[in-house]
């Protein structure tokens, strides 16, 4: 079976077991300990499939049934399995070769003019809404939380994810804050609610646009807080804050000088931004092919470097930087579970079938073991038209964030 015959090559950490269409089972068994892992193979195809395209065919065969995990085991056991022998995976010739290709096609595929992006963000946020309460927190924040200590609540640790945030924003009351991809709201309504300031949101979700707004009503906030079913390159005005969270893995390589040309043009001469999202550890690279093809079309998750330059070429200031490591994965982990203790729920509830909750279950799975295992992290950049714009030491942020008005314990309630 060729799938066992190149597992066989760079399994050096675990044990995978592995039951083919016919019933044969193979043994593989890595040099170090590990995960012990069995699956079944439920056709030839499935295995040549595996073998050949894996970034792609791995998620195809969960989602469609061909493969399974065996004895107890669930789709994250093999993502782990797999995340620890990543480095020797990727240093296979057949997968060097398919990786550089990606990386050529990554421009077309990053491509995303405004109606492109429209498509893109619709592809994944305008699913049916009850979906995102089965598994994120009650202010719907579907981004890296901030893990304090390590053993935070889900929804303990995004409130102190927009403690942390806003601190670095150095806000007064009265500010007018511009929020680039806002999502459901929450960041917006916590810096009205928290500090006094004018916040504009704007998205290209028609779902998180109208729940937003919804929310902002409710709360007796739609006087302080607007949100725009916009894209931000068609935003005019001028803003003291700027904050974007979760929302540049979708901008594409291309047009990173685009977006820093027109965060330049969007704030005052003293204006600060705090840009928060995922990146990579390593050189640049492209997107998993299943990732881009099923969850997010047009989106990336750049190297620092590709960042900075574009940043560098527009002539702003980066004022701070910040990785968030293991953060992440603790999020993903957090909303994995919700959703599988969910799931019932969210078939019967939301009218998904079972290939789409095992579509999500990779994603959820997929993305913690890339946080935990591989070479994902999530970076925080301040960013300044001029150097003054923020203190000499980073003792404000401390400062900030022991100030906020509401407690910490409020959030656990």
């Amino acid at each position: 079976m060729l799938l066992v015959r190149l597992l066989a090559r760079v399994l050096g950490e675990g044990q995978l077991v592995v039951i083919d269409g016919t019933g044969r089972t193979h043994r593989i068994q890595g040099q170090r300990p590990g995960p012990n892992v069995t699956v079944r193979v439920h056709s030839r195809w499935a295995g040549i499939r595996l073998a050949l395209r894996p970034r792609l065919a791995v998620g195809e065969a969960y989602m469609d049934g061909t493969l399974t995990i065996e004895n107890g085991g669930n789709i994250y056991d093999l993502l782990e399995l797999l995340g620890r022998n990543m480095g020797a995976l990727e240093a296979s010739p057949l997968l060097r070769w398919s990786y550089r290709l990606q990386r050529w096609l990554r421009t077309i595929e990053q491509h995303n003019p405004v109606g492109t992006a429209e498509r893109n963000v619709a592809h994944h946020y305008d699913l049916k809404d009850q979906l995102y309460d089965f598994f994120l927190d009650r202010d719907r924040q579907y981004s890296c939380a901030y893990f304090r200590q390590g053993d935070e609540s889900l929804e303990q640790a995004q409130f102190d994810k927009k403690r942390h945030i806003a601190a670095k924003m150095l806000l007064k009351p009265g500010q007018r804050v511009l929020d680039i991809g806002s999502g459901w709201g929450g960041m917006a309504l916590f810096l009205r609610q928290q500090f006094g300031v004018d916040v504009t949101g704007v998205t290209l979700s028609k779902e998180q646009h109208a729940v937003s707004s919804r929310r902002a009503l409710e709360g007796g906030l739609a006087d302080g807080v607007r949100f725009k079913l916009l894209d931000y390159r068609h935003e005019t005005g001028h803003y003291d804050r700027i904050v974007s969270v979760g929302m540049f893995e979708h901008v594409g390589v291309s047009h990173y000088v685009e977006y820093f040309n027109k965060v330049k043009d969007l704030l005052t001469d003293d204006g600060v931004m705090l840009l928060h999202a995922i990146g990579r550890m390593e050189p640049p690279g492209a997107t998993n092919t299943w990732l881009q093809k099923y969850i997010f079309p047009g989106g990336y998750t750049p190297a620092l470097s590709e960042v900075l330059s574009a940043i560098e070429k527009v002539g702003l200031w980066v004022t701070d930087i910040e990785i968030l490591r293991l953060h992440y994965a603790e999020t993903l982990r957090h909303w994995r579970q919700r959703f599988l203790a969910n799931r019932d729920q969210i078939k019967r509830m939301a009218g998904y079938d079972d290939r789409f909750c095992r579509m999500w279950e990779f994603y959820l799975a997929g993305c913690e073991a890339a946080f935990r295992f591989m070479n994902q992290m999530v970076f925080q950049i301040q960013i300044a038209r001029h150097q003054e714009a923020v203190p000499l030491t980073r003792d404000y942020v401390l400062d900030a964030e022991n100030g906020c008005a509401v407690q910490r314990s409020i959030a656990a309630e």
